[in-house]
């Protein structure tokens, strides 16, 4: 009896817990979240996440010495359950999802913040939802001290469970997230709201230009735009950073020309002149090819106040002398003389024209003149009437006649001859041992 009790001992199985394991259990609980673009804001969206408790892994196309960086966007996805994009365009935002979509499947809900073409969110989302993954649009308004402080405010688009889900990831960096509708909606009413916010600063760029030129000081111009209707939260951050000529990037140039660049070609979609976008776009561009593209857009200032691009340094020591200033008269002559010197080179470089050929010697024509009749008498000098036998007129010739004494004379004595008379003379006397006998 106690044989068969311990033989059924031995033959008892061990019992396991139903459910997952209590580590996996703690992994699924705990949201690990991806970020994409280590950027102004991609960074800072990253810390905020940290400090409110989320697991963050981090992939940026230039690699970053920071905490869970990973290898590529797929190993990102296999990871993480949200994934947050924060990358500059369009090509790159489709770019990424490719290169992770193998990974995405039904656990996913990728948050996708550039601002794009609408046709280039909508695009990203059909890639997205294809792997069975949730798609949610969510770009932003705010810069970067927004972000650092977890103030932004989000424009969201698309299902929503998805969003009600990633919600909590959202909040962690923002104020508000305030739903529009269909995906690709939120991204016009970012486009749109970026036409003001652009406006706003070229419109005050050309105030302070007024305002300075006026003599009007710049503390009682800012006094009164405090209490103008038209002050915004905007106005408020960028104003004191023009009158210092700071420019340092809180939302670059290149991104809000970007987003300029594309509100006009939406609004020429739809037939819409948006001057006020083209000037904009102008403004920004121009800045650009002046090679501001890195700073903030607020850069546009520098149009109207070109000593914020070239202040002047004084040197503590000069090593060379400086050289004398030339007189304009002289600099005037001198590249005159330059002009002249690649005028006459230029033509001593030119192709001589083809030789004609040398006309043959005609004989001299006779020009029949009447003879003066015999009854006339003839003055002293005059050339005696011609012999019986011979015809009765005058010959004359068409050679040349030739030069008066004076002007032979004149001409044997100009510079050039006396010194091709001179060395005709050395050469001669080089040749003929008789004249250099005499001279001795």
């Amino acid at each position: 009896m106690r044989d068969a009790r311990f033989r059924r001992r031995l033959n008892r199985r061990p019992t396991v817990a139903k459910g997952p394991h209590p580590i996996q259990m703690a992994r699924r609980t705990k949201k690990n979240v991806g970020i994409i673009g280590l950027g102004i804001i991609g960074s800072r969206v990253a810390e905020n996440l940290r400090r409110q408790g989320f697991h963050v892994f981090v992939w940026n196309r230039n690699p970053r010495p920071v905490p869970n960086f990973v290898g590529a966007p797929a190993e990102l996805a296999e990871m993480c359950d949200y994934i947050q994009i924060f990358v500059s365009n369009d090509d790159a935002l489709l770019d990424v999802i490719r290169q992770m979509a193998p990974a995405l499947g039904p656990r996913h809900i990728v948050l996708s913040h550039p601002t794009v073409a609408p046709h280039s969110m909508r695009a990203a989302a059909d890639l997205v939802e294809r792997r069975g993954a949730r798609f949610v649009e969510a770009p932003f308004t705010g810069s970067k001290i927004g972000a650092e402080k977890g103030e932004l405010v989000f424009y969201v688009a698309g299902d929503e469970v998805a969003l009600k889900e990633a919600r909590p990831i959202l909040e962690a960096s923002s104020t508000e997230v305030i739903e529009i509708g269909e995906i690709g909606q939120a991204t016009v009413v970012k486009l749109a709201t970026n036409i003001v916010t652009s406006a706003s600063v070229q419109a005050l760029a050309e105030a302070l230009a007024l305002i300075n030129h006026a003599g009007v000081p710049s503390e009682k111009f800012v006094a009164a735009l405090q209490n103008n209707a038209s002050y915004s939260k905007t106005l408020s951050m960028k104003l004191p950073k023009m009158i210092e000529g700071n420019f340092e990037p809180h939302f670059a140039l290149k991104h809000m020309l970007k987003d300029m660049l594309i509100a006009g070609r939406l609004g020429l979609s739809h037939h819409l002149e948006l001057a006020v976008t083209a000037a904009a776009r102008d403004r920004l561009l121009e800045q650009e090819q002046r090679g501001y593209a890195e700073e903030d857009f607020s850069v546009v200032a520098r149009k109207y106040f070109p000593e914020m691009i070239f202040p002047t340094v004084e040197q503590d020591l000069e090593l060379f002398e400086k050289p004398p200033p030339i007189e304009p008269a002289a600099t005037i002559s001198s590249m005159g003389e330059v002009a002249a010197a690649v005028q006459v080179q230029e033509v001593d470089l030119a192709p001589l024209p083809p030789e004609e050929p040398v006309p043959e010697p005609q004989p001299a024509m006779e020009q029949v003149v009447p003879a003066e009749s015999a009854g006339e008498t003839t003055t002293p000098g005059a050339v005696e009437p011609n012999p019986p036998g011979t015809p009765t007129h005058d010959v004359i010739s068409t050679e040349a006649a030739p030069e008066p004494e004076a002007e032979q004379s004149a001409a044997a004595t100009s510079p050039v001859d006396l010194l091709a008379k001179f060395l005709r003379g050395e050469a001669r006397a080089r040749t003929n041992p008789e004249v250099n006998s005499a001279k001795e």
